[in-house]
């Protein structure tokens, strides 16, 4: 939520609450589809929703799932809780078309793959993460992903020293590439 200003209409909707009490009402005005998240994480792994529909949805639903959340991501709980837009993302065989960009020094260093989708899946157009290679930040990652309408958008942002590679990666090439892109 702290860059989310930057990607303006290249990414899903979001609602902020710092205070960890989402209120149900301006949810359901705002959102057909969301999922949760805290400022970091979603969970994962677990019988928690992907996403939620707030036509059929109670408020008193919506509140006991909220803090089965608060439950599963514990002391690991980071910052408040956001309500995004829940995207219909393009699959290739059965695999989100999501890739992760290294941005070093204002330099994309790395794009790969990040969902297992074959090599001959589509990459985000050049144009649509180059623009996002002057923020702030030395060291970050931008998650773009297709819709299955065939726009891209940002999926998430992050410290580039804690954003794991994926394992798809050249390593080796990676890591001379933040190299030169510090040098």
């Amino acid at each position: 939520p702290l860059i989310y200003s930057e990607f303006g209409d290249d990414t899903a909707k979001m609602l902020v609450f710092p205070d960890r009490n989402p209120s149900y009402d301006i949810v359901k005005k705002t959102f057909k589809r969301f999922l949760v998240k805290d400022y970091v994480k979603s969970v994962k792994g677990t019988d928690f929703p992907k996403f939620f529909t707030s036509e059929n949805l109670t408020e008193n639903e919506f509140n006991d799932w909220i803090n089965v959340f608060i439950k599963y991501r514990g002391n690991r709980l980071t910052g408040g809780i956001c309500i995004k837009e829940y995207l219909d993302l393009m699959k290739y065989d059965e695999h989100v078309n999501e890739y992760r960009i290294f941005i070093a020094n204002k330099n994309v260093v790395s794009i790969s793959r990040n969902s297992g989708q074959e090599a001959t899946t589509p990459e985000p157009p050049l144009d649509f993460y180059q623009k996002y290679t002057n923020m702030e930040s030395r060291f970050y990652t931008v998650d773009v992903a297709e819709v299955q309408d065939g726009s891209w958008k940002v999926i998430e942002a992050g410290d580039g020293s804690v954003s794991g590679l994926s394992e798809w990666q050249d390593y080796g090439a990676f890591f001379r590439s933040l190299y030169y892109a510090f040098k």
